[in-house]
């Protein structure tokens, strides 16, 4: 049976459904419990499997996966949630010293089965540090695998897959996409591996790669380019540690032109590993360079003019234009 749901209720069934195949699937947060997140997705949680498996914390990130680093250890799966991606920050040290590490550590003796939440991006008008994408930070750090969802039905089956994972993975959840847009979810369908990447729309003369908040961008791009002919292949990239570049690679030796998107500041994100990747592997099928679309490399704007920093349709196009005019 197909259900509409938006991504806020995709993310608080998939939690729920991981917690009753596995009582071991605790979750952790500022909030959770009671109030069910500041965004509501653990709504209902605590209420229907108690205050010993959703857990209320103090203020205290780094408290929080330090204290999830000692489940893990004892073999729970802990489901952490950073309430805004700018709150991270305090954790970063349990993160990259402890959580990314001990497996490596102790010579595989150990393992960190741990999620690792955090709402990213913009888009919702919020004030200082609720509006960061810290992606490249985590991506960069050897231990953590880190994906992002972009709508509803990928929302529901990779948080499952995550916290079935025996890897610490870093869920970036696009804020502004929570309540957006609703979508048919089968809970009977075969979903794709977690680790990989999808061709949303198929098209001959550029790919557009994105993930997270900018899929849906870069899919009203696809539609406008579309009216003035020209045919743009999208690709969700889904996982940013490690990166699925088959279908990227493929997409691009037959287009012969991409442009990257992300909200994070441009300077050394994702973007510019895609690119090197891209030209690496399709150097002799392109016949354009790699572009990059991103934030501005500034702190994250003031709420008024956030719309004027944020990637959106006139600034990809732009970059299509700029790659079909070489």
């Amino acid at each position: 049976m197909m259900t509409k749901v938006t991504l806020a209720k995709a993310l608080n069934m998939g939690l729920r459904k991981a917690m009753e195949t596995d009582p071991k699937v605790l979750i952790m947060g500022e909030d959770v419990g009671k109030l069910g997140g500041v965004f509501r997705i653990t709504d209902g949680l605590q209420k229907d499997f108690g205050e010993d498996r959703v857990i209320d914390s103090p203020l205290a990130e780094s408290g929080i996966l330090g204290t999830a680093v000692g489940l893990a250890m004892r073999g729970f799966r802990p489901v952490c949630e950073i309430q805004f991606d700018g709150f991270v920050y305090p954790a970063y040290d349990q993160i990259v010293s402890q959580v990314a590490k001990l497996h490596f550590r102790t010579q595989g003796a150990i393992k960190m089965p741990m999620v690792i939440r955090i709402p990213f991006g913009g888009g919702i008008g919020a004030v200082e540090h609720h509006s960061e994408s810290p992606e490249a930070q985590f991506a960069h750090t050897p231990g953590l695998k880190v994906v992002s969802c972009s709508n509803p039905v990928d929302g529901y089956w990779m948080i499952q897959q995550a916290i079935a994972h025996d890897d610490p993975v870093v869920f970036l959840e696009p804020k502004r996409q929570y309540h957006a847009d609703k979508a048919d979810l089968d809970e009977e369908a075969t979903p794709p591996p977690l680790f990989s990447s999808k061709v949303l729309r198929t098209g001959s003369d550029a790919t557009l790669l994105g993930y997270g908040p900018m899929v849906k961008t870069l899919m009203k791009a696809a539609e406008a380019a579309a009216g003035e002919g020209r045919s743009l292949e999208v690709i969700d990239l889904r996982t940013l540690s490690p990166l699925d570049m088959g279908p990227v690679f493929e997409s691009v030796r037959k287009t012969g032109r991409a442009v990257v998107a992300h909200e994070a500041h441009t300077n050394l994100g994702m973007g510019a590993e895609i690119a090197a990747r891209i030209t690496e592997q399709c150097f002799y099928s392109l016949q354009a360079p790699v572009l990059r679309v991103g934030g501005f490399d500034t702190p994250y704007p003031p709420a008024r003019i956030e719309e004027e920093y944020l990637p959106d349709l006139d600034r990809v196009l732009d970059a299509v234009d700029r790659t079909m005019g070489f």
